[in-house]
């Protein structure tokens, strides 16, 4: 009986995941045919021959290699610049009373209901008043201070909340101070928050297209890939098939790194959620 209930809801689940998966699967395919084809059968999964010369034109004749590496840096900058400005953040509020703390976490929630377009300005202000713009640093700094941390803040405040503090005394009478504990005592045992904060700040940074394009207009050789899609886009007509290959290109690092720490991922979010 369980069994028939078990492979009935995997007959029910199945077309939907087929929906679900299919854009990304007509997109690999798209990669590897040619225009004409695409143009003429655009919804046909098996290309009729294969080609591979959209990826040479997508890695070399679009500049893309120089994208790939502008975003391999832009990227694991944003996450240890994420990682360390929210662990922090997040084990200050959790364990320092001051006043104004709960006024504070409110102002956090509510920065999260800003939209993203409504401060593109005031950080291209900044980025250009510190000296940064059209500079990588300039880039790395606009892309790692964007909203999105509040929810990691919070998830390291609601890991160290559920933290027993005895474990922090015995470290103080120890002669531990604050920063040593945070490091020594604390941070180790967040292992699964800072992998969760890890992946979705990665996943966010190499997926993020407005702010990077905003800050690269007069400054193409500092694009990141999904900004570097765009070259396929000319006035008159447009690279499909390169343009697919791009994207699968820049999609490929995502799914690599999801499916490589996805254990980690989940076992943070219930932690987060349990706590």
């Amino acid at each position: 009986m369980n069994l028939k209930k078990f492979s009935l809801k995997h007959l029910i689940l199945l077309p939907f995941s087929i929906i679900w998966i299919f854009p990304l699967i007509w997109m690999i395919s798209s990669s590897f045919k040619t225009n004409p084809e695409f143009l003429t059968e655009p919804l046909k999964v098996i290309p009729n021959q294969f080609a591979v010369e959209n990826y040479y034109r997508a890695w070399e004749v679009a500049n893309f290699s120089r994208y790939f590496i502008n975003s391999v840096v832009i990227t694991t900058s944003a996450v240890l610049i994420a990682l360390t400005v929210t662990a922090m953040a997040g084990y200050a509020i959790s364990r320092v009373d001051f006043r104004g703390k709960r006024l504070l976490i409110i102002l956090m929630v509510a920065s999260l209901f800003i939209p993203k377009g409504y401060v593109v300005i005031p950080i291209y202000n900044i980025i250009k008043s510190i000296g940064l713009l059209d500079s990588l640093l300039g880039v790395i700094v606009a892309t790692s201070t964007t909203t999105t941390n509040v929810i990691f803040v919070l998830l390291f405040m609601a890991h160290f909340n559920s933290i027993p503090r005895d474990l922090e005394e015995a470290a103080e009478l120890d002669g531990a101070g604050f920063v040593k504990r945070f490091f020594y005592v604390m941070l180790p045992l967040a292992k699964p928050i800072i992998a969760t904060v890890a992946i979705m700040r990665f996943m966010w940074t190499w997926n993020s297209f407005f702010i990077p394009l905003v800050l690269t207009l007069s400054a193409p050789q500092l694009r990141p890939l999904t900004v570097g899609i765009y070259s396929f886009i000319g006035e008159y007509s447009t690279d499909w098939t390169g343009m697919a290959a791009a994207a699968t290109i820049s999609v490929a690092p995502v799914i690599v790194v999801f499916l490589a720490m996805q254990r980690f991922f989940i076992e943070g979010l219930a932690g987060a959620i349990k706590q």
